[in-house]
């Protein structure tokens, strides 16, 4: 039987050890980053996702480093249904000390012709969704004296973006829950963040982003890698884009004892993308 190979991080091992961990969305892209950095650093993590097939990929992904990892299937926008998880969570491993809000639904839609359904469906997930696991977490973290819900942003709505009315409204909403929580929350030691990726272009995003061919709108994520590496060169104050590990990393952090000061605040990781400006 062969060894795991041994899990390469910046923080120290064990960082996390006999923590537990539930991260929603969290079986691909920026969320399989975030659960396997966790999982590595100690803590057993609960990866929650509508699709079985991303759960069962991440979890042997997992498992093969040898990280502690169960997986449930969640659909954020039910409320019963996250209230359930949580409460099977606390009983069967005793606690919760992270939520990571991850799951989110987006993609390019005029904002003229979004029908209503496409609208409620991405409030639902991004911001309602935050919001129930937030709520149903908050017993279990104030019993056991305190934990950190990390939740997922974006920078988009900083200065508008078209073709994201849903997204960049819900997002801006988990903004100001985030800050309304932590100053709510503090007195039970529930710290509540956010981070702010920026352009990370996983598998996922590239699907999630395709534009139609009338969109007047610059098809970045559907662009070959070569296009993509040039954008990202020239127009990233940093040169590059981002990576899942990027995002994980901060979540580490915020995970770690080096975040117990920190709450309500919303951390943009982008590599200055954001503030830098665009030409045409």
């Amino acid at each position: 039987m062969s060894t795991p190979p041994a899990p390469t991080s910046i923080f120290r091992a064990g960082l996390l050890e006999g923590q537990v961990a539930l991260v929603t969305g969290g079986g691909t892209g920026i969320g399989l980053g975030i659960s396997t950095l966790l999982a590595d650093l100690g803590a057993h993590v609960v990866i929650a996702s509508r699709k079985p097939p991303h759960l069962e990929a991440a979890e042997a992904a997992i498992r093969a480093r040898g990280g502690a990892v169960s997986t449930v299937a969640l659909d954020v926008r039910q409320p019963e249904a996250v209230q359930a998880v949580v409460n099977g969570i606390a009983d069967r491993l005793g606690r919760l000390d992270v939520l990571v809000n991850n799951a989110a639904g987006n993609f390019y839609a005029p904002s003229a012709t979004l029908s209503p359904n496409a609208w409620k469906s991405v409030l639902e997930i991004d911001l309602y969704g935050t919001f129930y696991c937030s709520q149903a977490a908050y017993p279990v973290m104030a019993r056991q004296g305190g934990g950190r819900i990390i939740n997922t942003s974006m920078t988009l709505h900083y200065r508008g973006w078209p073709l994201m009315a849903h997204a960049t409204a819900a997002k801006a909403g988990v903004d100001a829950l985030t800050r309304t929580l932590a100053v709510e929350w503090a007195p039970q030691r529930i710290r509540v963040n956010a981070i702010a990726p920026g352009p990370i272009p996983t598998e996922g995003v590239r699907k999630a982003f395709a534009l139609p061919p009338d969109s007047g709108v610059p098809d970045i994520f559907a662009a070959t890698e070569a296009r993509m590496a040039e954008y990202a060169r020239t127009g990233n104050p940093l040169g590059r884009w981002g990576t899942p590990e990027d995002i994980a990393n901060m979540v580490a952090f915020l995970a770690s004892p080096a975040g117990d000061w920190i709450t309500g605040a919303i951390f943009v990781v982008d590599g200055g993308d954001w503030l830098a400006k665009r030409e045409g």
